[in-house]
């Protein structure tokens, strides 16, 4: 189906490919779960207690949303942590720009480091992760938290670029898969895992700067190859990525999040009020979208 010549509106979702209403209907409604957070990032859902935990980067905290007990505070001071996700076991991953590192929620309660440094030099500070079938983590490590205000505790970038790791907490080994990037920001995997997608936002530093998606080939090695744009996004840059069953990319940006199919034809918008930085599904029945942007916490219902 190719895309219409001009988008249908509603007063949340904008419609340019008819494939779209198979995703959410026209009519869906967007509702604020949650405001008054100085810098809202990283959501991830837990099943077990149908809960939201999210960041608050530049307020230094970690909070907890859930439908019978509202908003609660996770973690005060958090180290600025900024995107989260879940392991094989159900613990909550979670990068730190403070400790310029991956952290791990145990079982116990406790919050341990898994990796802090490539090739004996000190991580910029990671900023989104995601964990594949085989408990890998993926994560993207520009310098915000090193030049960005209230984003982290600044210090010198002892990395020679912004790099795309791949960490196995089996081994504790850690591998640079992509180094071409300029800041490689949020990150998100096809669901056969055969394709990686990365969003690149640089231009937050710098007019002439990047404001894409890139895709990448994921080999039989676990290399990434191939490298190339995939979307490019406006207005403001993409952040967080997610993919849903069917392989379509929910976007994260200015204005909205975007939803492209496995190709790269855009289906349609999910407007919100916020610059929008980052999602994740979730829901009792896994048909509910969960959205950080602004100073919020949003949701809004799936077909």
């Amino acid at each position: 189906m190719s895309p219409a010549m001009s988008p249908a509106m509603s007063k949340t979702v904008v419609v340019y490919d008819q494939r779209m209403s198979f995703l959410i209907s026209a009519g869906a409604a967007l509702q604020k779960l949650a405001e008054g957070i100085d810098h809202s990032e990283g959501p991830v859902y837990r099943p077990e207690d149908d809960s939201v935990i999210w960041s608050d980067v530049s307020g230094n905290r970690l909070f907890r949303w859930s439908p019978q007990d509202g908003v609660s505070t996770v973690r005060s001071p958090s180290d600025y942590q900024n995107g989260n996700c879940r392991d094989l076991e159900g613990r909550i991953v979670s990068c730190s720009h403070g400790q310029r590192a991956i952290l791990r929620l145990e079982h116990g309660g406790d919050w341990r480091v898994l990796v802090s440094r490539y090739r004996g030099n000190r991580l910029n500070s990671p900023n989104d992760l995601t964990v594949t079938r085989d408990g890998s983590i993926w994560f993207t490590d520009p310098p915000f938290g090193l030049t960005q205000p209230r984003e982290g505790y600044s210090g010198p970038q002892e990395q020679p670029g912004s790099f795309v790791y791949r960490f196995d907490p089996a081994t504790d080994s850690i591998e640079a898969v992509v180094k071409e990037m300029e800041r490689p920001n949020g990150i998100a995997f096809s669901p056969d895992e055969k394709t990686l997608y990365v969003s690149d936002s640089s231009q937050v530093n710098y007019p002439q700067g990047h404001h894409y998606v890139r895709a990448y080939d994921i080999t039989s090695h676990g290399q990434a190859a191939n490298g190339r744009v995939f979307v490019t996004i406006e207005p403001g840059q993409p952040d967080g990525l997610k993919t849903d069953g069917a392989g379509n990319l929910f976007v994260t940006s200015a204005d909205s999040v975007q939803v492209f199919d496995p190709v790269g034809i855009r289906l349609g918008k999910i407007l919100v009020p916020e610059i929008c930085s980052n999602l994740t599904f979730g829901g009792k029945d896994g048909k509910r979208l969960f959205i950080t942007a602004g100073k919020s916490l949003y949701a809004i219902d799936l077909a």
